[in-house]
């Protein structure tokens, strides 16, 4: 008993690694905020050697790690990215028109290899053949597609020639 009175460091040290190889098998990140705290009474030890101070110290510092730290760190660890399978990952892609689409006439489009029917998302829009579209949403087996933003190509060197002379 006197060593751990007189090793109080190593005692709060001991307390830590229990904790921290504990969290091993918890997965909570609760073990390790008393980890944390041990660690922080371990300090305490080598200014003080009064045991209620450094239980005070170590406690309040668990307390302050299981409110302030834990909450942000299980947030990251349990946010993902989310996975979009089936018709749900082809949302947001581009797709060519196989066959013309209007709302009274489906047509078929080409989405990174698969036919689908389609119609388009504005009831009174008319999509030809050939051009570019992007898939808003799907219902059934039916894709509804928007005409795709093409960005504006840029002036050629000879256009600016032209247009200052």
């Amino acid at each position: 008993m006197d060593w751990f009175r007189d090793n109080m460091w190593a005692t709060w040290l001991v307390i830590a690694t229990v904790f921290g190889v504990l969290e091993l098998v918890s997965m909570d990140l609760i073990l390790i905020m008393l980890a944390g705290g041990a660690l922080v009474g371990m300090l305490v030890a080598f200014t003080t050697d009064v045991f209620a101070v450094q239980m005070l110290v170590s406690i309040g510092a668990a307390v302050a790690l299981l409110a302030l730290l834990r909450p942000g760190m299980v947030k990251r660890l349990h946010a993902g990215p989310t996975l979009a399978i089936g018709a749900e990952a082809l949302i947001g892609k581009r797709a060519d028109v196989l066959v013309e689409l209007s709302r009274i006439a489906p047509g078929r489009i080409k989405i990174e290899g698969e036919v689908w029917t389609a119609q388009p998302f504005d009831e009174d829009d008319r999509i030809e053949l050939g051009a570019s579209v992007e898939v808003v949403s799907i219902k059934g087996a039916t894709a509804f597609v928007v005409r795709s933003q093409t960005p504006a190509a840029p002036p050629s060197a000879g256009d600016s020639e032209k247009e200052s002379s």
